[in-house]
């Protein structure tokens, strides 16, 4: 793309100023095509423990107020090369799950429709399967990276289909994701039953507990999720209590002995040059927040996501 407009100069505009937007990028409707959208979700009723994630895209795109245009570690300006805009929230309805997994899914097929991927920021982890929902329609089954404390493929929760607990449950037995395409990264803390663990590998995944980061080198890691994944397109779901509480406080369900902010940049890192199509990153409730720790976190987790589909273009 020849004009690319990217975030507003921040040797102009102190950092602390300017819009409001994520990397103070330009609105979707101030640009001439756009290749990436990044699109807020605030909605968290299907949360099961701490309500709050309903204010993460606000929080987020705060955070991402000092993210600057070059990331070094990837040697890449992702906001040069690629026309990047904020398409500001999908309004859903906080009282109908149901009617607000709709809203989701045809604002994001909407977006699609107009970009080559979308970076969701949510909102609770129920947004995953209108998301997925969505990307099915425009790119097929896909293989899923899954970061988080929990596996997300419980069958209900007090009776209810659809909660934060049970989207890639849902996703599956909608064949939106591929078989045996997809993984779990980070999970740990106790289960409800030794069964959970069987019933998750049924359904056709792989599951990289956070203990094995104890005696396993990370970039071995890497491999084993790009083995697994191969050459399919891929959808990234972060849920940001894969995080250890010390660099993620501000989450619903916190879990004990989770990975450092470091170590997941990487993993991200390690994700460059597979057919990545679209994100999100789920469950910052910034209410329990100090000093913008999480939401720092989750917006530098944005920022290499982006670099990662901004490279495909090239």
């Amino acid at each position: 793309m020849s004009d690319v407009r990217g975030p507003v100069d921040g040797l102009v505009v102190p950092r602390f100023a300017g819009p409001p937007t994520f990397a103070r990028l330009p609105r979707l409707d101030e640009v001439v095509g756009c290749d990436l959208a990044i699109v807020g979700i605030p909605f968290d009723s299907g949360t099961t423990y701490r309500p709050g994630a309903r204010f993460g895209p606000a929080a987020i795109r705060q955070g991402s107020k000092l993210l600057r245009p070059y990331n070094p570690a990837q040697d890449f300006s992702p906001f040069n090369t690629t026309q990047v805009a904020d398409a500001g929230d999908i309004a859903c309805n906080p009282f109908h799950i149901d009617e607000a997994i709709a809203q989701i899914d045809t604002g994001v097929d909407a977006l699609l429709s107009a970009v080559r991927g979308v970076l969701a920021l949510g909102g609770d982890h129920t947004i995953a399967l209108p998301m997925l929902r969505a990307v099915r329609r425009h790119f097929g089954p896909v293989a899923l990276v899954h970061f988080d404390a929990h596996l997300d493929t419980w069958n209900t929760y007090f009776g209810a289909p659809y909660t934060h607990g049970t989207p890639f449950r849902r996703a599956t037995e909608e064949g939106l994701l591929l078989d045996d395409r997809g993984v779990h990264v980070g999970i740990r803390g106790p289960l409800y039953a030794a069964s959970d663990i069987d019933d998750d590998r049924g359904l056709g995944f792989d599951i990289v507990r956070c203990t094995e980061f104890d005696t396993v080198a990370l970039g071995v890691i890497v491999e084993r999720i790009r083995a697994r994944v191969g050459d399919s397109p891929v959808y990234v779901s972060v849920d940001i209590d894969v995080l250890d509480p010390a660099y993620a406080p501000a989450t619903g369900t916190p879990e004990a002995g989770g990975l450092s902010s470091r170590e997941l940049l990487a993993l991200l890192r390690g994700l460059r040059g597979l057919r990545l199509v679209s994100a999100d990153i789920v469950e910052v409730a910034p209410a329990y927040d100090h000093a913008e720790i999480t939401a720092i976190a989750a917006a530098h987790i944005a920022y290499e996501l982006l670099t990662d589909m901004a490279l495909q273009k090239l």
